[in-house]
């Protein structure tokens, strides 16, 4: 389920996104990461997690890299330190995972939120 109580929706197939590598943003208690954000990833935000160790643009082991305007399963616990050093990236909503809830108030999902109804 969604942040809305709706059926989640796909986050991307290309890049192929999720712990599962599914294209979903679901929940899964082996995932330590807790990937549940569907987030619009900016030049921005690559930059501050590369920066942070965590490489998302290069190309490797079958990953394609990512470019500004894909959508990507994001760790809740980046984004929320994105969210605190100003280059959170935006989220669409239909297809990140309720439990979001539990970390991120729903005024800020909504201030970052994008949907499609």
């Amino acid at each position: 389920m969604n942040v809305f109580d709706k059926k989640i929706k796909p986050c991307s197939f290309d890049p192929l996104t999720g712990y599962h590598r599914d294209g979903y943003c679901n929940l899964d208690n082996n995932d330590k990461g807790t990937h549940i954000v569907c987030a619009i990833v900016t030049q921005d935000f690559l930059n501050f997690t590369y920066n942070k160790g965590n490489d998302l643009i290069t190309p490797r082991h079958g990953f394609p890299g990512l470019k500004p305007g894909n959508k990507w399963c994001l760790c809740v616990l980046r984004w929320i330190e994105a969210y605190k050093h100003g280059v959170a990236p935006l989220i669409d909503l239909e297809c990140t995972h309720r439990d979001v809830l539990k970390y991120i108030n729903l005024d800020i999902l909504r201030k970052y939120g994008t949907f499609r109804f």
